[in-house]
């Protein structure tokens, strides 16, 4: 088992914390973050496997105080992670996003510089035909068998906050 166990171990170790640390910078490219999510059973299962290879040594550690509060603090601090409390702050551009779905085309047109005609003409030539300047982007969403984001979206990417030109 020493064999496999510890290779599988560090192998995605290293993979653990390359991807996390793209993760931790915000970098979600590809399948960072699925790869670093299915990995985590790998690593867990090598580590799982490497202690159970190497009982005997891993017992010895219980009776050395530097390696105890090593082992402590990593305890405490997974406790805190599953159990202390959070917050209620919610992503920013995830009230955004709310507000800009429950608001009118004309009071979008507004906040993105473009008549409400023009974006309904934009949205038309989208495939998103069923829209009046009255209409909220849920609405039309739901009149055109969409998702709110499909509708704010163009070519699988958010105009929202990257561009002040929406529904181009």
């Amino acid at each position: 088992m020493k064999s496999w166990a510890t290779p599988l171990a560090a192998a995605t170790f290293i993979i653990l914390a390359v991807t996390g640390t793209l993760i931790f910078f915000k970098i979600e490219t590809g399948l960072i973050k699925p790869v670093h999510e299915w990995l985590s059973w790998a690593l867990s299962a090598g580590v799982i496997l490497h202690i159970a290879a190497n009982w005997k040594a891993v017992t010895g550690y219980f009776s050395r105080k530097p390696a105890m509060a090593i082992i402590g603090t990593g305890f405490v601090v997974t406790m805190l992670a599953i159990f202390a409390p959070v917050g209620e702050k919610t992503n920013p551009r995830i009230n955004m996003i709310k507000s800009l779905e429950s608001s009118t085309i004309e009071t979008v047109g507004a906040v993105a510089g473009q008549n409400s005609d023009t974006i309904i003409e934009k949205l038309g030539k989208r495939g998103i035909p069923k829209t009046a300047p009255s209409m909220t982007i849920r609405e039309i969403a739901i009149n055109n068998n969409k998702k709110e984001m499909e509708i704010v979206e163009r070519n699988g990417r958010s105009e929202l906050y990257t561009s002040p030109t929406f529904f181009n």
